[in-house]
């Protein structure tokens, strides 16, 4: 048993999806790049400082944490603030390749917790959209809340020509880094399956 800390339902279901059990909490941080911080330094420091504002709030539990940015010629993308910011954001990624980074961090409680992070590097191609694509998809309200403005498991699936990299990373928690962040601090995933593991027939 871990806590998530992350209101996001998509990190939830990538959780569930390797079978992890936790409980949720969240705690709001300033999640401003400093000026000059590289996106890969931004992303690592805003993940452990998710985590450790969680464990703060003292849940007795490991804190996972993570963070995803968008990365285009070196520029953070954030969320978009509204709509023409948003358009813009699509503008910049048509046709074209861009990074995306997920850091992940896991801290432990007590004064002596461990605290460590993963991160995820992936590259992102989008056919280039026209004009009336990218307003039909900003009107579907799934780019509002993304960094990047877009999310990758939804309608912007339609305009990525290529991925490089891991999928579950570009959605925002990284399966991989995830599952070796915590085999390091004793919990392998594969020991909550058994039995009663999900099966696809």
């Amino acid at each position: 048993m871990i806590c998530l800390g992350s209101a996001s339902p998509r990190r939830a279901e990538l959780l569930d999806q390797i079978g992890i059990s936790y409980v949720v909490r969240t705690a709001e941080i300033d999640e401003t790049p400093k000026p000059g911080e590289a996106a890969e330094v931004y992303v690592l420091r805003v993940a452990l400082e998710k985590a450790a504002a969680v464990l703060s709030d003292k849940p007795g539990l490991p804190v996972l944490a993570s963070d995803t940015t968008v990365v285009v010629e070196g520029e953070i993308l954030g969320k978009p603030k509204d709509q023409a910011a948003g358009l813009a954001m699509l503008a910049r990624l048509s046709g074209r390749t861009h990074q995306v980074l997920t850091a992940v961090a896991l801290v432990e409680p007590g004064n002596e917790g461990r605290r460590a992070s993963r991160l995820s590097v992936n590259k992102v191609t989008f056919r280039p959209m026209t004009d009336a694509e990218r307003l039909a998809y900003w009107q579907t309200g799934e780019p509002a809340d993304k960094a990047g403005a877009y999310a990758i498991q939804g309608y912007a699936a339609a305009f990525i020509e290529h991925l490089e990299g891991s999928f579950s990373g570009v959605m925002g928690l990284p399966l991989y880094e995830t599952s070796e962040l915590l085999r390091e601090f004793g919990m392998n995933v594969c020991d909550n399956w058994g039995a009663g593991a999900r099966t696809d027939n």
